[in-house]
């Protein structure tokens, strides 16, 4: 019997280049991650920070001609994705990895109905089902999402923005992916929605093992649903670790305790949150030394000239110079 890969995903040194007209973009930078079987990682961090490029890259739907992957690997469930040839990864998309796109406006194809397209996947990768068997399935996906199945014949410029989404995610978990990526999948819903969202996607992962990668700005929603946390900025992940371990703010990433100082504290009384200085790291520039530097008050000179490490304890890592002559943190 074949024995299965303890992490069904692990991205080593991943690189990503947009190759633009005006300069080239560093969108990934050396981005590690491990996912193992049935686990939830958040993905946090400002607009820009390359999130949603990682995602494209491990379904390889980076824009042609545009995006390079310039260095390092992917590998699900044993294969390197970034080798496998494209009749190879064909059957892979929408089955086994499957993705919750952040726009639904421009996701779903407005020339057809949304039953017809939510049928398209159980079309492509289930022939041997009858046609009767995955008309009950999309209609029992429908309800599960909070739509009446009556609306099956409907086309999406019939559908609010919510709706949209609530039928962008029927379409990536119909088929029971073995890994879920997700890209602000509760965006555009109201609290109540999302909360049905959330439970819905936990049941999946209960029920078929299913690892989910969450991308989203939603520090609550990584506390509700995710087992470990990665906080990326500027294309590089500068703190890792389990959701308990990350939002205890014992130690942290100068950055992540920035997001934590964004969040109001009911407890509190203060006039004004503390936003972060200053912007997003340019990504056309390739910094020498730590590209938080210049928004980061502990900052040195250090920092500016030499890249920091990764300093790992007991499963929590940061990258930052602070914590290189630290044994436990």
């Amino acid at each position: 019997m074949e024995r299965k890969q303890e992490n069904l995903l692990e991205i080593s040194d991943l690189t990503v280049r947009y190759n633009t007209d005006d300069a080239v973009v560093h969108a990934v930078n050396n981005f590690n991650l491990k996912l193992t079987r049935g686990e939830a990682r958040g993905l946090v961090g400002e607009t820009g920070a390359g999130k949603t490029t990682l995602a494209l890259s491990i379904l390889r739907l980076l824009p042609e001609r545009v995006g390079q992957v310039a260095g390092g690997s992917i590998v699900y469930d044993g294969q390197e994705l970034l080798k496998l040839p494209e009749a190879e990864m064909l059957p892979l998309r929408g089955k086994r990895i499957s993705m919750i796109f952040q726009d639904p406006m421009t996701s779903l194809n407005p020339t057809q109905t949304v039953g017809d397209q939510i049928l398209e996947v159980l079309n492509l990768h289930f022939p041997e089902m009858t046609r009767d068997e995955k008309i009950k399935r999309m209609e029992e996906m429908m309800t599960l999402v909070g739509i009446p199945p009556q609306r099956k014949n409907s086309f999406p410029h019939e559908f609010s923005g919510g709706m949209k989404q609530r039928i962008v995610i029927a379409m990536a978990l119909v088929a029971e992916p073995e890994l879920l990526l997700a890209d602000e999948p509760t965006t555009a819903l109201d609290v109540t929605i999302q909360a049905q969202i959330l439970e819905l996607m936990k049941q999946l992962r209960e029920k078929f093992n299913t690892s989910v990668m969450l991308i989203t700005h939603d520090l609550g929603v990584v506390a509700q649903f995710c087992d470990s946390v990665s906080v990326v900025y500027a294309g590089r992940v500068v703190e890792y670790g389990s959701v308990e371990t990350v939002f205890q703010r014992r130690e942290n990433h100068p950055y992540t305790a920035g997001l934590f100082n964004c969040i109001p504290n009911l407890e509190d009384d203060q006039p004004r949150l503390r936003p972060i200085p200053g912007h997003m790291a340019d990504p056309r520039v390739e910094y020498p030394g730590c590209c938080f530097a210049d928004r980061c008050e502990y900052a040195t000179e250090q920092c500016r000239t030499e890249a920091p490490t990764m300093h790992v304890c007991g499963g929590h890592g940061i990258l930052c110079h602070r914590y290189a002559q630290k044994e436990e943190f």
